[in-house]
């Protein structure tokens, strides 16, 4: 059964949509490196190229490829999700924040090749490529991200982007919903 079936069957019948369901949904999937293939770009300066592969109100799945260039801190809005390492190895880093203060870096971790890790509702990260091997990831959140928050530590920033925007400082105007000053 083609790669798209199984994952409309999958998360289409979904009653549930917990942290663990997802997990053993997307284990269960068993997707592979070659199918998802055909969804990944060039990422053209940006830290990655991502495709949806699949949504409904209650799920998406987003695979991404990435550049050598880290994204941005951000979190995933009201969203919970699970991220699988497809090929490759990816550094995270974990950041804390209180209100609308500047998040901080926790800790810092290596994620390598067939890792599957926890995205919690708010909490900030940044991942970027290690090495030299391609890093392409699956992300599966419930609900759809919106609200996500992309920040910019330089500038004591933060702002509330589109769902069509990844997370990297909006170019376009529109990607912009919302601008927040930070306190230091």
């Amino acid at each position: 059964m083609k790669m798209i079936t199984r994952v409309k069957e999958a998360f289409g019948n979904l009653d549930d949509h917990s942290p663990e369901t997802l997990k053993k949904t997307l284990i269960e999937l068993g997707v592979t490196l070659d199918e998802l293939a055909p969804y990944l770009e060039d990422p053209e300066g940006r830290p990655y190229y991502r495709q949806m592969i699949y949504e409904d109100d209650h799920v998406e799945m987003i695979v991404m490829n990435w550049a050598d260039i880290e994204c941005a801190p951000h979190d995933h809005g009201q969203s919970t999700g699970w991220i699988q390492v497809m090929n490759g190895t990816t550094k995270q880093t974990v950041y804390q924040a209180h209100g609308e203060a500047l998040p901080f870096p926790l800790f810092t971790e290596f994620k390598e090749n067939g890792s599957l890790f926890f995205a919690p509702e708010k909490g900030i990260h940044k991942m970027g490529r290690e090495g030299a091997t391609p890093l392409v990831t699956l992300h599966v959140y419930s609900p759809p991200i919106r609200g996500m928050r992309v920040y910019d530590l330089e500038t004591c920033a933060a702002c509330v982007v589109s769902s069509d925007c990844g997370a990297w400082w909006p170019e376009e105007q529109r990607q912009r919903l919302k601008e927040i000053k930070l306190q230091k």
